[in-house]
């Protein structure tokens, strides 16, 4: 099997940083035993022996005790904090990917590894409170307790300064990995930054997206390297294009937007065919979850049962399952507001290639089944007005993640789509 770092594509400077730190933290963890052996039990050195073995981190040694994992989408943020995260449980502090621990958090089942994964549009004060509530205790292990968050950018201000005051005064086993877009203030705050060791992570070539593709997923060179190039450098979603068709349908649809573009009418269309097309891969990602979840919920609290008291208790329950659908809805949302937003992510790349055949550059296209296409509008927009689309889409993105309605949204771009 190979090691934790494996599926961390294109990132080698990061992966060396991050060896180095986990190796720092492994040797923290042998000095703090080597002082228990020394002090012994009746040595009258305890209180140095337990503050060795507590675990102080020294920046300047390569670790310390929070870090953020900024990149592009696609990047592999979330990728590499695990994969630190592994390497800091596993037992030779090198992330093998054979031991228990590698496994076992590579897994998402180490006990000493807290994974938030946010499911709706933010983080809560509530949900970052007692995630470090339970993350000061001692590590069962015996190593270090990981605090993972990815999208740390969808922390609330109350969140953020719940996180920001076990940062400040860390309990002394305890890592804590941000994932975020960027450093900028609107992503994470300047206080959180300061006390944090960044890795910066890159946009991975599509030839090295592709190079995974193929030797892991055992997907075609040919097609590996055309999905590489569509998901322009994103792992997840070339993944997706190469092995699911119903990826490429969507893809192919969203393609086919500059086509239709040929009056206000067709431009309404067009945006509510992109809403439609989003709400309905959102509804088919989350519906299996919800009814699970509503299903476990019920039997919970008694939902079926007979005995004396059913009926009551089912009706007392009123009151969490109108908190369960809350969370649902906030799930389906952000799961909307993803699918658009990777709608939009290949209806950018089509612009982008109309803008560079208009402006001759040497660069190879994101989308090359259809550059004929993107070569046409290139002739007739000139690199000017492929400019203007294009800045349209990105300013889509934009209003969207700054919680514009959707649907607002959409058919303004579509409108300064056609107008050019």
């Amino acid at each position: 099997m190979p090691d934790v770092f494996a599926d961390l594509v294109g990132q080698d400077e990061a992966v060396a940083e991050l060896r180095r730190a986990a190796a720092a933290a492994a040797a923290v963890l042998r000095a703090g035993a080597a002082a228990l052996v020394t002090a012994g039990p009746a040595s009258g050195n305890e209180s140095a022996a337990d503050d060795a073995a507590t675990g102080g981190l020294d920046p300047s040694a390569g670790m310390t005790h929070a870090w953020i994992f900024t990149g592009p989408p696609g990047s592999g943020r979330s990728v590499a904090a695990r994969a630190f995260a592994a390497a800091l449980q596993c037992v030779h502090g090198t992330g093998c990917g054979e031991c228990p621990g590698c496994r076992t958090t590579m897994g998402g089942t180490h006990a000493d590894v807290r994974l938030v994964v946010p499911e709706g549009l933010s983080i809560g004060v509530s949900e970052m409170r007692a995630l470090v509530l339970r993350a000061a205790s001692t590590p069962s292990g015996g190593r270090w307790q990981v605090v993972v968050i990815e999208d740390a950018d969808r922390l609330t201000e109350a969140a953020g300064n719940a996180l920001l005051k076990a940062i400040e005064e860390p309990p002394p086993r305890t890592v804590f990995l941000l994932c975020a877009p960027s450093t900028h203030p609107d992503d994470i705050s300047v206080t959180i930054r300061s006390r944090c060791r960044v890795v910066p992570l890159r946009q991975p070539p599509a030839d090295a997206v592709a190079e995974v593709l193929a030797r892991r997923d055992g997907i075609a060179p040919d097609v590996a390297q055309w999905a590489a190039a569509a998901a322009q450098g994103h792992v997840g979603r070339a993944r997706r294009l190469a092995r699911d068709p119903e990826a490429r349908k969507r893809r192919e649809a969203v393609l086919a937007v500059p086509r239709r573009l040929t009056g206000i009418g067709a431009a309404f269309d067009a945006a509510s065919a992109l809403i439609e097309a989003a709400e309905a891969e959102a509804a088919a990602s989350v519906t299996e979850a919800d009814t699970a979840e509503r299903a476990a919920l019920e039997t919970a609290l008694g939902a079926g049962g007979t005995g004396r008291g059913a009926a009551g208790a089912m009706r007392g329950a009123a009151g969490q399952l109108k908190e369960l659908e809350k969370r649902q809805k906030s799930r389906a949302t952000r799961a909307q507001r993803d699918a658009l937003d990777r709608a939009l992510v290949d209806l950018a790349g089509f612009y982008r290639d109309a803008l560079t055949m208009a402006l001759g550059a040497p660069v190879a296209p994101v989308h090359t089944d259809t550059a004929a296409l993107a070569g046409a509008g290139a002739q007739k927009w000139d690199a000017e007005g492929a400019l203007r689309r294009l800045e349209a889409v990105l300013a889509c993105r934009a209003a969207i993640e700054a919680n514009v309605k959707p649907r607002i949204a959409v058919e303004a771009m579509m409108l300064a789509l056609w107008k050019g």
